[in-house]
């Protein structure tokens, strides 16, 4: 299985970053997605919310993904123990919520979930999803399921479906909506899977829909906010914005600040795994984003070259670029060197 988050810190630390879905921890305008969304669907409806730390079963084998899937690797999962990890889907609640629920009930599950991700303004290692199933004694409409969602979520956006495949659906699709001429990913969706109802306990007669949604990208198209750590932003000129569906008003924009890192890592290092080691040790909210400019295996270097980077046999030279910007005030050249360096000494340190 790999790397386990054996520091007590390391878990802690995850698991006090805020669920801006859940009420309790304070308002914020992605409750008013899934509140818009929840109102839409046909009842009756079951919200359910679990702790973020699962059994690996219901992140992975309850949903039918297979033992060797590349999404189980410790690069990209974070486990807790042997056992636990903490959910990379919020699709993890629903093979318990199905053992649990009648025919005719659409279950809404919202929520964080932890990824080892790309850096970059569209996505962040603390997503917020929507896992939206609807069981039934009847075969379902997916389409239905998919434009009610959109439009309560996004009224009056253009959107499409196109096949996708994956693991707890059947006749699987990717939902995508139109911004800026571009299509952006927002959620996928199909059949629920035969294997996931069964091992559920329920019976051949009954049916289910399955559907999981990007609340952090809905967001952000329905108010206009171009970088996804604003949603986060303590400023008060932002956070005020994040309390409503209204679109974004800018607040000033900052110059970025960039910096170029050559290290020497992994040959399996990749933006998800330096992205999952940079924000371990620098705030989120200041790199907007790394880019690998260059891969080169170590064996391919001149030998005075190989010996700066203290590289080892089998390992790859790669160069980052480095986008730093405050969301909310400006960096100084010290500050962006000292978070340069400091990225520097942990990737040296713990190789991608």
């Amino acid at each position: 299985m790999g790397l386990l988050m054996h520091r007590t810190e390391e878990l802690t630390r995850a698991l006090s970053v805020r669920d801006l879905t859940d009420p309790a921890q304070g308002p914020h305008a992605i409750q008013l997605v899934v509140d818009a969304i929840t109102a839409a669907l046909p009842g009756p409806v079951r919200v359910v919310r679990q702790h973020p730390v699962v059994p690996v079963d219901h992140n992975y084998e309850h949903l039918g993904y297979p033992a060797d899937a590349v999404t189980r690797d410790a690069r990209y999962t974070r486990y807790v123990s042997e056992t636990c990890m903490l959910r990379s889907h919020t699709s993890a609640m629903i093979p318990p919520a199905l053992r649990r629920t009648s025919p005719n009930t659409t279950l809404v599950c919202p929520g964080m979930v932890y990824r080892r991700d790309t850096v970059d303004r569209l996505h962040t290692g603390t997503p917020h999803q929507l896992d939206v199933w609807r069981i039934s004694d009847a075969p379902g409409d997916i389409d239905a399921l998919v434009e009610a969602v959109v439009r309560a979520a996004l009224p009056g956006a253009e959107y499409r479906t196109t096949p996708s495949e994956h693991p707890y659906t059947e006749t699987g699709r990717q939902v995508d909506v139109r911004h800026d001429g571009q299509w952006v990913e927002v959620g996928e969706c199909g059949t629920a899977a035969r294997h996931v109802l069964d091992r559920a306990g329920l019976p051949a007669g009954v049916h289910g829909l399955a559907s999981g949604w990007g609340l952090d990208r809905l967001l952000m198209l329905r108010k206009g906010v171009p970088d996804i750590r604003l949603l986060r932003e303590s400023d008060p000129r932002v956070a005020r914005q994040m309390r409503d569906p209204a679109p974004y008003r800018p607040v000033s924009r900052h110059p970025r600040m960039i910096r170029d890192i050559s290290i020497a890592t992994t040959p399996e290092a990749d933006l998800e795994t330096i992205g999952a080691v940079v924000r371990d040790v620098v705030p989120e909210e200041v790199v907007e984003e790394i880019e690998i400019l260059s891969e080169t295996p170590v064996d391919e270097l001149p030998r005075q070259a190989a010996e700066r980077l203290g590289a080892r046999p089998g390992q790859k030279n790669v160069l980052l670029r480095l986008t730093l910007r405050a969301p909310a005030r400006t960096l100084t050249d010290g500050e962006a060197n000292e978070i340069r360096d400091r990225i520097y000494a942990s990737l040296r340190a713990t190789p991608a």
